[in-house]
This record gives structure tokens, C-alpha cells and sequence, in this order.
């Protein structure tokens, strides 16, 4: 791909799959592609060390809830900013390494 952009489709879990984009990114930082299933299954398993969310006035109708179920400050998460802006409130949530 240009620009040294490569996808790699991993099947064998999210363990395999963040160990591989580890592996691959050497010292540099590991970022999550996917959608609200993807994302909540690092969650639930503590592999999330920062996320950046960004929640905007948009009515989508029907949707997968986010955080629905999970207890994010037993989990060891804390909101570290929101910084409002015109358009979206953005969120940082970050891990703690004590939960």
C-alpha cells in the first residue's frame, strides 16, 4: 500500500492479533481499528491503555452500546480529559496500572 500502510486480518484472537501489531510496530505506538465489538473486547481484557473517544450529537437510530455492561473503573479506567468542542466532546479514558 502507499505510503507503508499494511492491513493484516488476524483470526486467532486479539492476543494473537495485538502481539503481531506489537511485533510489527517495534517502539512505536499500537492503534485499534474496529468497531464497538472490538473495541469493548480489549476492554473487558485490560489491553486498552488510552482511548480517545469522541462523542457527537448525531441521532444514528439503533446502535451497539459502548460501555453497556462493563464497569470501566473496576476494570482499572479512569476519564483523564474532556475537552468539549462545536462539533464533539472529546474523551480520553486512560488505564490506570493499579485497578
Amino acid at each position: 500500500m502507499k505510503g507503508g500502510i499494511a492491513f493484516h486480518f488476524v483470526t486467532d484472537g486479539i492476543e494473537a492479533a495485538l502481539e503481531r501489531a506489537r511485533g510489527a510496530a517495534g517502539d512505536l505506538d499500537v492503534k485499534l481499528g474496529g468497531g464497538v465489538s472490538t473495541v469493548r473486547q480489549y476492554l473487558k481484557v485490560r489491553l486498552i491503555d488510552e482511548l480517545h473517544f469522541a462523542v457527537s450529537p448525531v441521532l444514528l437510530g439503533s446502535s451497539e452500546a459502548m460501555f453497556a455492561g462493563l464497569d470501566l473503573p473496576a476494570l482499572g479506567y479512569r476519564v483523564a480529559s474532556s475537552t468539549p468542542t462545536d462539533l464533539a466532546n472529546h474523551i480520553v479514558i486512560d488505564r490506570q496500572t493499579r485497578p
